[in-house]
Parts: structure tokens; sequence; C-alpha cells
């Protein structure tokens, strides 16, 4: 080979070196190239999906802080309706534990405000039928529908309707017992049963007693047309006698019409408190000898016929001073008020120092005839209840601080 040769086959290999180095620069540009645009590519995707799931994030943010808001909410409008219930609520989970007792249960069964957690037997041991209602279901898993309770009270004997459901719970089984106050719809129905009695009692004796009356004038009559100076000595008692007894009974009689016959009542706004001191202004010259009278408390209006209302404080004032008088002591008379603005009533007490009334005797004492004086017509207490039941009101009997009869006479308040 010639030195030509030669010097073509190297400058050919030279060639060849450089196109073999080009080429692996453009190879190794193109891959950079393809590394660079899928390094770019990742990057694009994951900030895509790193604002896509702080998207999804604030949307659950947001609807738990929604929820949040209406269990809040929810909670407290459930609070609202408990608290505003005028029925009382009481839950007890499978322990005992008290779980709620509103407010209006609380103020009905006079419990503490705080009870929450505590033994229902022993936050209600004063309201022993509620408690046996709730024992009874709780053992029985069976629902108790409109019970009647009555709870012996100092003053007055409360009535609840109460129904007790069975509960399950988190703590086993437990119970929800929803009750009410009565106690006004119990008087109410008592007081109508009594004006249908009074009234019925009135149509079948007043016939009779008007005749007995005509008789007894007759007989007075005569008696009076005897001069007794004219009968033999032996005989003028007999007329006297006769005299003393025929007044004594037309005034029975003349009380027990009053009691029979209706009433028309002529009703308007009273204040008791200016009845009651006139009334005892007016007593004091009738009262015996050292007689006291006072008065204490606090009063209200009423609607109702001051005439009436006057007789009946009037007849129990007497009742009393002659009771202590009869038992030989000075009577100490207290008329005490108070006004229970709950029940929208006026309570005044008339109170005596005297022997008081037997227990036995005083659901008896209100029927006409009855009376535990020897000298008593039974018609006193007859008459005022009479007129209290037609006011739409209440009396009853009980014993005084100072050992005596306490009558106590419970009226409406006036219209506001």
């Amino acid at each position: 080979m010639t030195q030509y040769g030669y010097a073509l086959l190297g400058l050919t290999a030279v060639v060849a070196m450089l196109v073999a180095i080009m080429t692996f620069a453009v190879l190794k540009f193109a891959a950079g190239a393809r590394d660079a645009k899928r390094h770019l590519a990742g990057g694009a995707d994951s900030a895509i999906l790193s604002a896509a799931l702080q998207e999804a994030v604030a949307k659950l943010k947001a609807q738990e802080q929604a929820m949040s808001a209406r269990a809040v909410a929810s909670e407290q409008l459930s609070s609202q309706i408990v608290s505003s219930l005028t029925a009382g609520l009481l839950v007890v989970d499978g322990t005992g534990r008290i779980e709620i007792l509103n407010p209006a249960g609380q103020q009905m069964l006079a419990v503490p405000a705080a009870v929450a957690g505590g033994d229902y037997r022993a936050v209600l041991a004063s309201v022993p039928p509620l408690v046996e209602a709730i024992t009874e279901c709780l053992g029985t898993r069976r629902a108790i529908l409109r019970r009647s309770l009555q709870i012996p009270g100092a003053d007055r004997t409360t009535h609840l309707g109460a129904s007790v459901s069975p509960l399950g719970g988190r703590e086993g089984h437990g119970a929800i017992c929803l009750f009410s106050d009565l106690t006004n719809v119990v008087e109410l129905e008592e007081q109508l049963r009594l004006k249908e009695t009074l009234a019925r009692l009135g149509e079948l004796t007043a016939g009779i007693a008007h005749e007995f009356r005509n008789g007894l004038a007759t007989i007075h009559g005569y008696s009076r047309l005897i001069v007794p100076d004219a009968l033999p000595g032996q005989y003028r008692p007999y007329v006297e006698g006769i005299r003393q007894e025929t007044e004594a009974l037309g005034k029975v009689v003349t009380n027990f019409l009053n009691f029979a016959r209706p009433e028309r009542l002529q009703f308007s706004r009273v204040e008791l408190e200016p009845l009651l001191r006139r009334l005892g202004e007016d007593l004091q010259h009738e009262l015996p000898a050292g007689a006291t009278l006072d008065l204490r408390g606090r009063f209200a209006d009423v609607d109702g016929d001051e005439v009436l209302l006057r007789q009946v404080f009037g007849n129990l004032v007497r009742n009393a001073a002659e009771a202590c008088e009869s038992a030989g002591v000075r009577p100490a008379i207290v008329i005490g008020g108070d006004v229970d603005a709950r029940r929208r009533a006026c309570r005044i007490s008339v109170e005596d120092n005297g022997p008081g009334i037997p227990e036995s005797e005083r659901a008896r004492v209100f029927q006409p005839f009855v009376t535990t004086r020897s000298r008593g017509t039974g018609l006193g207490l007859a008459i005022v209840q009479k007129i209290v039941v037609m006011h739409n009101g209440r009396v009853g009997i009980g014993t005084s601080p100072a050992g005596g009869a306490s009558v106590e006479v419970t009226l409406p308040l006036a219209a506001a």
C-alpha cells in the first residue's frame, strides 16, 4: 500500500472517530433532555395532586365544622326544649342514676336543682308513689301510662299524672318518665261535685224547711199571745221555754235556708287586706274580753262577692272565738295570708289557740248539722264551704302553730 493509501485510511479512521463522538454526544443530550422532560412532568403531577389533596382536606374540615355546629345547635335546641317543658321530665339510666330532671319537674317535686347523677330513690324519697312507678317500669320493662299518683303534703295533697316508659342506653336499660300536676284539675272536679251535691240538697230540703218554719212561726206566735202573768206560777217557765226554743229553731231554719237556697253572686275585684282589717275592727266588740285578732302575711286581690266573703271570714273568726271560750281559753286569733304566684291563688288561714278539731272529724265538719260543740247548729262551716266553692275556691282544716284549729281558704287571684 502506498503512502497515500495509508494517509487516506488514517483520515477515514479519524472521521469515523469524530462521527462516533458526535453520535455519542447527541445520544447523551437526547437522554438528558428526556430525563429533564420526565422530571418536569413528575413535578407538575405532584403539584396538582398536592393541590387536590389540600382542597379535599379543606372541604372535609368545613364539613366537620358544619356538622359540629349543627350538633351544638341541636344539643342547645334539645336543652331548650327540655327546659321549656311545662310538664316534668325525668330520665333514669339502668343503674338508677338520674340523667335528666328538667326545671318544671324539680319545682313540682320540690327537689334541688343539682340532682344529676344521684340515685332516684334517694332524690325522690319524698315522693314514694313516683319511686314505686319508676321501680316497677325498670323491673318489668313495661310502660306505665297515665297513672294517677297522690303525694301527701304538709298543707295539701298533690295529684300527679305520670307515664313511665322503658329506655335502652349504654349502661343497660333505663326509664323515661313524663309527669304533670293534676292538682288543680282534681280540685276543680271536687268543686263541681260539691256544687252539684249542694244544689240537690237545696232543692230537696228548701220546701220542707219553708213548711217547717211556717209551723214554727205559728207555735211561736201563739206562745207570744199567752200572758205569763195570767198563768199560775208553775206554768210560766214552760211558756218562756217554748218561746226560747222556737226562737232558736227559727234561727236554725233561717240559717239552713240561707245554706240551701242558691246565692246570687255579684262579682267584682275585692281587696282582701282592707276587707279583713275592717272586719277585725267591726268584730272587736263581739269577741270575748281580752281576745286578740291579728292580721299577718301577704294578701292579694280576688274576684268575688265582697258581702259573701265578709260573711265567710266573719263566721270563721266567730267560730274560733267560741271554740276558745268554750275551752276556757282567752282567744288569740290570727288571720294569715300567703300568695302563691305559680298557682295564682291566695291562701287565707284563720288560726286560734283553742282545742282544735280532731283529725277524724275534719272531713265531716263541713256537712250540714255536724258540729263539735254542744250548742252549735252545724251550719256555720257548711255555709262557709258553699260560698268558697261558689268562688271557685276550696277550704280545709288543719292544726295551728298554737295547737288550735286552722281553717285555710284558698281563692283564685283576680284576673290581671
